[in-house]
């Protein structure tokens, strides 16, 4: 989990580290959180960059801070959570593969059927 890479800012990535938890189930609704200094200590990352990734899930509502007893997962995260990773998938990485797909001249059809065939 130490592994950052120089295209996006590292609370972004720590940010996308903690969604992932939460989809996967991995870290439940109303479970707690790793703590700032906890995270910050095994990624060798400044806690205010800890912070900042917190911060940013608990604007988008799906980690609550309980005063002196940390970061929580709220209640209904992982529907918000999907709602909010399909929409950017939709309007931020989707555009940029159907570009690909056309400019590569593959078919879509072929490329979910073989799929299907994993």
């Amino acid at each position: 989990m130490n592994q950052f890479n120089e295209t996006q800012p590292i609370f972004v990535q720590i940010r996308t580290r903690i969604i992932a938890l939460i989809l996967s189930k991995t870290a439940a609704e109303g479970e707690s959180l790793p703590s700032v200094r906890q995270i910050a200590m095994d990624l060798s990352v400044n806690p205010l960059t800890v912070t900042k990734a917190y911060q940013s899930l608990v604007e988008l509502g799906v980690v609550e801070k309980r005063r002196g007893l940390g970061m929580f997962v709220a209640e209904g995260a992982r529907e918000i959570l999907l709602k909010h990773e399909r929409e950017k998938f939709l309007t931020e990485e989707w555009p940029r593969i159907v570009t690909q797909i056309k400019a590569l001249d593959l078919d879509i059809k072929e490329l979910l059927k073989e799929e299907g065939k994993k």
